[in-house]
């Protein structure tokens, strides 16, 4: 069984891969294949379909941030260093280039290209995504440790909004500094007490 186990994982790997370097459309199982080194048959073994694969890829993303925010809210309770780990974390992800991108994002770009069921599951991961920044901005709101300019409902989308689109600047540019300099100016916009 961990053999099927590990098989599995380094097929969704190489799809995480895959996609953001080329999107959904811009693989096929034999590409996985080649990076796995294994056949064709083998991945169908696995994933039956594309849409199978690239479903249970969105949705085990979307089950390791909530893990991962799990985690993070047991160890940190203030709203801005919530946020300032959150951005943090996909700042090094960035520089040292292990995620470069949010393959949500990326598939979110493609959403109307996307088959239903993939696209059910990109839009749960922002739902869920944004109900957590959401939870964070109401309560630094409530607890003073954020200024927020509008409603926690609107700053996190802008919030949500701010990390993809640096992500995307830092890709076009080819400079991981400019998200940090992007997320750095918005979390000190959201600090009642600046440096």
């Amino acid at each position: 069984m961990t053999n099927l186990t590990s098989t599995s994982d380094e097929i969704l790997a190489s799809a995480r891969v895959l996609i953001m370097n080329g999107g959904y459309n811009g693989f096929s199982y034999a590409d996985i294949a080649e990076t796995v080194g294994i056949r064709k048959a083998s991945i169908h073994h696995h994933f039956p379909s594309k849409v199978d694969l690239v479903r249970t890829l969105v949705k085990r993303y979307r089950e390791d941030a909530e893990a991962g925010f799990n985690g993070l809210e047991q160890r940190v309770s203030d709203p801005l260093e919530l946020l300032k780990v959150y951005a943090g974390h996909w700042a090094q992800c960035i520089e040292d280039a292990s995620r470069p991108f949010c393959v949500c994002a990326l598939l979110a770009s493609e959403l109307p290209a996307l088959p239903a069921d993939v696209a059910s599951e990109v839009q749960g991961f922002f739902r869920f995504l944004s109900k957590w920044i959401v939870s964070v901005m109401d309560r630094g709101l409530r607890d003073g440790s954020l200024k927020l300019s509008s409603a926690p409902k609107i700053e996190g989308e802008a919030f949500l909004a701010k990390i993809h689109g640096a992500m995307l600047s830092a890709r076009v540019y080819g400079s991981p500094e400019v998200f940090a300099m992007v997320l750095n100016a918005e979390i000190e916009r959201l600090s009642p007490v600046h440096a």
